[in-house]
């Protein structure tokens, strides 16, 4: 029989944050989305405070205000290279896992001689100790099961952080499904759960014990599998691999509304360089590209404009200039002057892959020089962050980044970001 562990960590942005500021330790933090917009990440303390998933930011404020609440933008660039770093420890006591999130991830224990329960205590432990991050580990013969268990890890203390589903007796199995909602078990969610109650499904028992047969006639095939995770068949598999994407898009609202059309145009080269290194990641090329700008549309006061055009390309490409120069010219045909724009983005679409690109002899095909200049800069962006080396057009003009007022530092990817710490006084009294 298969086994599964999903290992997730614990508030993950804001236990980022705390691995550089240990005096935060048991300070209630929130973590806002792009923008400073709303709440994205609490801690425990933080939801004692009453403070909800998805509030916005002028909620809370308050309780900064009183010192009672640190408050933290979104750091991506931090929370990326400590998800790496996460995610190469749990790598070491696995075999195979699959990443699933920027938190979580799959392992396979299929075989493993270790009981689940101590492996599952190791990861924790050595995830805390090399990198300063708490996570939880549930497991389980099936994806659904294994995610279940690490839910009921993190809500019960008593389990000490790992919760092993073959360690329970049917009995004890069944009191856990019939705990929680069938709203909090994976792939089901809050609009999917009200549409099930009709059918007197209201726990993750209920489902479980549903027929499969008439869940597929009004659910569908997704939603029976769940059925069968449940009870331990082990439907979905783990993907060493993610499977390359059919299409990419790249957008963010910005900070401050933007009127020119140069802004405009930095913010959407910035995003179609980041789409273009994606796709050379993957090993594909895009033949079609697309471009949305739009104003804000909660500003009701203000003419509105939404807009989006799409552009075949001549050749599949992931050359980010030729993608770069198409993004522009769809831009310059949207762009209209003198309406307060919010939100640009670049779409590529029928990606194309390895031996399915289609050839046209009448394209020029990219030569070796802007290869190798294609290889410089992906590697450069790679080892120093990206946007270190990037093209002159996101440069022509500032204000389109994200609002992003209360960063913490890249402390493990940027070396001027680096913390620093002083001497006693005792020693630079010696010293002198």
């Amino acid at each position: 029989m298969p086994t599964f562990a999903l290992i997730d960590g614990n508030s993950f942005y804001a236990s980022c944050e705390r691995v550089f500021r240990p005096d935060l330790a048991k300070t209630p933090i929130v973590v806002l989305s792009n923008n400073d917009g709303c709440v994205v990440t609490r801690t425990r303390e933080a939801k004692a405070l009453g403070i909800r998933m998805g509030a916005p930011y002028f909620e809370v404020a308050h309780l900064e205000r009183k010192g009672l609440l640190t408050v933290f933008s979104s750091n991506y660039e931090l929370y990326a290279d400590m998800s790496r770093r996460m995610m190469d420890i749990i790598a070491s006591l696995v075999p195979r896992f699959e990443v699933y999130s920027i938190d979580e991830c799959f392992a396979d224990l299929t075989g493993l001689p270790d009981d689940p329960t101590d492996l599952g205590q190791r990861l924790r432990a050595r995830v805390e100790q090399w990198v300063g991050l708490p996570t939880c580990v549930g497991v389980g013969p099936s994806k659904t099961l294994a995610k279940f268990c690490n839910h009921l890890a993190k809500r019960h203390g008593k389990l000490a952080g790992v919760l092993d589903w073959g360690s329970l007796s049917p009995e004890r199995q069944a009191k856990a499904l019939e705990s929680e909602p069938a709203a909090e078990v994976w792939g089901i969610g809050r609009r999917l759960a009200d549409q099930l109650s009709d059918l007197g499904v209201h726990n993750a028992l209920d489902l479980a014990r549903a027929d499969p047969a008439l869940i597929r006639r009004r659910f569908g095939v997704v939603v029976e599998r769940v059925i069968r995770e449940l009870n331990g068949a082990a439907c979905l598999a783990l993907e060493d691999v993610a499977p390359p994407r059919q299409q990419l898009v790249r957008s963010r609202s910005f900070g401050t509304l933007l009127y020119e059309r140069d802004a405009l145009a930095a913010a959407l080269a910035h995003h179609t360089a980041q789409a273009a290194h994606d796709l050379r990641a993957q090993g594909s090329a895009a033949g079609l590209i697309g471009v949305q700008l739009h104003t804000h549309r909660f500003r009701e006061q203000d003419a509105q404009h939404h807009a989006c055009d799409w552009r075949p390309l001549p050749v599949a490409s992931c050359d980010t200039l030729a993608l770069t120069r198409a993004a522009l010219a769809l831009l310059d045909r949207l762009y209209k002057k003198g309406y307060a724009y919010k939100k640009v983005g670049v779409m590529l679409a029928e990606l194309q892959t390895g031996a399915a690109r289609q050839a046209d002899w009448l394209a020029p095909k990219t030569g070796p020089a802007r290869l190798a200049l294609l290889g410089a800069l992906d590697t450069v962006n790679h080892r120093y962050g990206r946007g270190t080396l990037r093209l002159g057009a996101e440069a022509i003009a500032s204000g389109w980044q994200m609002r992003r007022d209360k960063t913490s530092p890249c402390y493990s990817s940027r070396f001027a970001e680096l913390p620093r710490t002083k001497p006693p006084e005792s020693v630079v009294q010696h010293l002198s």
